[in-house]
């Protein structure tokens, strides 16, 4: 609460202030279920997603009710032939981006190329139906790939048991939908905040240069590969096999590299140029498929995809595997995954809806991405999020609402149905190419001077990320960084914040007096703040802390001066346990046998109520020692102390008198 400065008169270093004491009161009573109700909403509700059916009739309910469980259906009523074009438009050159960007992320998931198409077509029409975004671009993502197809590849090998290993990346998948819906139905989506900024920038980058590592065996045309991610490995893999490098797929991975590279440069130079970067993918699919049939490339050394079956995505569900010494294998990848494709969907979706002014509801997103992969893992797709490439052209492109996913959808199921014979000779070296084009966006070096200037501590957070998924591995990497985020959490809550305020001269407002160098010290009060909630993991430290700061108060004070009131400014005490309410005893105790006094500044309802409950005989509450302000807190006391002191010398004076 800010208190209000008044004019006043300094005497004996006391601010006296004219003012009038509040009584501080209990808050209106509440039953414990009303109580446990008013938490649970505040907790997983705090949006409130059922105010907008108070006080409608009950078919207006209904069509709110399909509504908000569909939410195209009012996209759908507003449809026009207008948004159509430009959904056509932005559809079109999402399906040139999503189309190679699909067979080359399922190569680097260690899976048939085919399955990525597949994951381009059934997902993004799920999605379509149930999701709330209206610019996201769905398909899969590096990041996904890499960590599913590095994970299940340490237990099973692609090469040896594909038919295996595709099993378990679509069981992977269904688990992925099934966490990802469980914590949309049971509102839970707070759990991915765990994944802080730092960590994710950090981890980002780390994946990035993984994957454009990894990408030089076919860039170089290397045949005997690692399969482990961690750089070293890598590298040692690359130059252990130089016999195997080929100049011809050198040569060709360059300057596609070079091209995909000019036109990523170019679209981001300048934004309205946003089709050469989306169309050099597809563009150097063709050209280098044309190439290679041209001079028969694989009599050169430079590996082709090969065969692809034309078709819609086949049923998959029996090949889903629920049972066997690989099922921990698949849940685990599963969640992971499910976390990692959450997490960049969300902020996505959040990003492009604040750039278009519209709500996207978080437990909505999570919903439709977990019904969208558990369906997907049933018609051979393996996880699918929304990717930030794709989301990026769809905007770009001028796409209006989701309808773009159904355009590119469309088009992809077309390039099964009729045009999957032509990339029977599309080089895997082009593949690599567009892989390492799109991964070093992950690699933000502006975001990472922005963490350093900030937090250091983020910083050191974004790195552990970052060095421990280059150098081990891209799951321990990301749960270092994740266990040091909830270390830093922890000590936040171990080691709660407490301040010594003083009073701003001509005022009634006290501040930190590290933080406002005219603050002053008011003789005869020790006035802290307190900013933390006050629990049974930092009641030794806070009784500690709060007792040095009284040794160090009384070094301070000089001649007969000495400390009589201790004053706890309470309003950032948001909350308070059991073991909370014993630190005020003993706090009460020990400073009595001192001769000081406790004094209370707002406590919040809920503190209040606790410390009121506990406090049957009156013992560390008196209505005389709790205020509203630090303000009235001093004034009243300074009063009070003076009346005491003049009585003292009256009765002093008497004495005198009477001998």
């Amino acid at each position: 609460m800010m208190e209000e400065p008044s004019s006043s008169n300094m005497k004996s270093d006391f601010v006296e202030v004219n003012m009038e004491v509040h009584q501080v009161v209990s808050p209106p009573y509440m039953s414990t279920l009303q109580k446990l109700m008013t938490k649970l909403k505040e907790t997983f509700f705090p949006d409130d997603p059922l105010r907008q059916f108070k006080g409608q009739p009950l078919n207006r309910r209904l069509i709110l009710g399909a509504q908000y469980i569909f939410p195209i259906l009012p996209c759908l009523s507003n449809y026009n032939f207008s948004l159509f074009k430009s959904d056509l438009i932005a559809g079109l050159t999402l399906a040139s981006l999503a189309i190679p960007q699909g067979i080359s992320y399922a190569k680097l998931a260690s899976l048939p190329p085919i399955v990525g198409l597949y994951s381009s077509f059934v997902p993004p029409l799920v999605y379509v139906v149930l999701g709330s975004s209206r610019d996201i671009g769905l398909g899969p993502v590096s990041v996904t790939s890499l960590v599913l197809g590095s994970m299940l590849s340490d237990e099973v090998s692609p090469l040896t048991e594909p038919h295996l290993f595709l099993q378990l990346a679509l069981t992977s998948t269904f688990f992925a939908g099934v966490f990802q819906a469980a914590l949309g139905f049971l509102r839970l989506g707070f759990i991915i905040d765990f994944l802080s900024k730092a960590t994710l920038i950090g981890f980002m980058a780390g994946t990035g240069v993984i994957v454009s590592f990894q990408q030089l065996k076919n860039i170089l045309g290397i045949i005997h590969f690692t399969k482990q991610t961690a750089l070293v490995p890598v590298l040692r893999s690359i130059f252990h096999n130089r016999d195997e490098w080929s100049w011809q797929t050198i040569v060709m991975g360059v300057c596609f590299l070079v091209l995909l590279l000019l036109a990523r440069h170019i679209s981001m130079r300048r934004p309205r140029l946003f089709w050469v970067s989306a169309g050099a993918p597809l563009l150097s699919v063709i050209v280098s498929t044309v190439l290679v049939f041209g001079i028969k490339g694989q009599n050169h050394g430079i590996s082709v995809i090969g065969k692809l079956e034309k078709g819609i995505n086949p049923v998959s569900a029996d090949m889903l595997v629920f049972k066997g010494s690989h099922l921990g294998l698949t849940i685990k990848v599963g969640i992971i995954t499910g976390i990692l494709s959450l997490t960049e969907a969300i902020a996505v979706g959040r990003t492009f809806a604040t750039l278009k002014n519209y709500k996207l509801d978080g437990n909505k997103e999570m919903i439709a991405l977990g019904c969208m992969n558990m369906v997907g893992s049933t018609t051979s797709c393996y996880v699918t999020t929304g990717a930030f490439s794709r989301s990026a052209v769809n905007h770009n492109a001028g796409g209006k609402t989701i309808m773009s996913n159904v355009v590119m959808s469309m088009a992809v199921m077309v390039t099964l149905l009729f045009l999957m014979p032509l990339f029977h000779y599309t080089p895997n070296v082009v593949l690599g190419a567009i892989i390492i084009t799109a991964v070093i966006g992950l690699i933000d070096i502006p975001a990472a001077c922005v963490i350093w200037k900030i937090d250091k501590f983020d910083f050191v957070v974004m790195m552990v990320a970052f060095f421990g998924v280059i150098f081990y591995s891209v799951q321990i990497g990301l749960a270092m960084a994740v266990c040091l985020s909830i270390l830093r959490v922890l000590m936040q809550v171990t080691r709660p914040k407490t301040v010594l305020l003083g009073n701003i001269p001509e005022s009634n407002i006290y501040r930190d007096l590290h933080h406002y160098e005219e603050a002053t010290r008011v003789p005869g009060f020790l006035i802290l703040g307190i900013e933390a909630p006050i629990n049974f993991a930092n009641i030794t430290y806070l009784h500690d802390r709060i007792l040095r700061w009284m040794d160090e108060e009384e070094d301070t004070m000089t001649g007969n001066s000495h400390l009589r009131f201790v004053v706890l400014e309470m309003s950032a005490v948001s909350s308070i346990d059991t073991s909370g309410v014993t630190l005020f005893k003993e706090l009460k105790g020990t400073l009595k046998l001192k001769g000081i006094e406790l004094v209370m500044v707002n406590p919040l309802a809920a503190v209040f109520e606790k410390l009121k409950r506990a406090d049957a005989t009156k013992d560390f509450i008196q209505p005389d020692h709790l205020f509203l302000t630090v303000g009235e807190a001093v004034a009243s006391l300074s009063s009070a102390m003076k009346d005491q002191s003049s009585t003292r010398e009256e009765e002093e004076h008497g004495i005198v008198t009477e001998s």
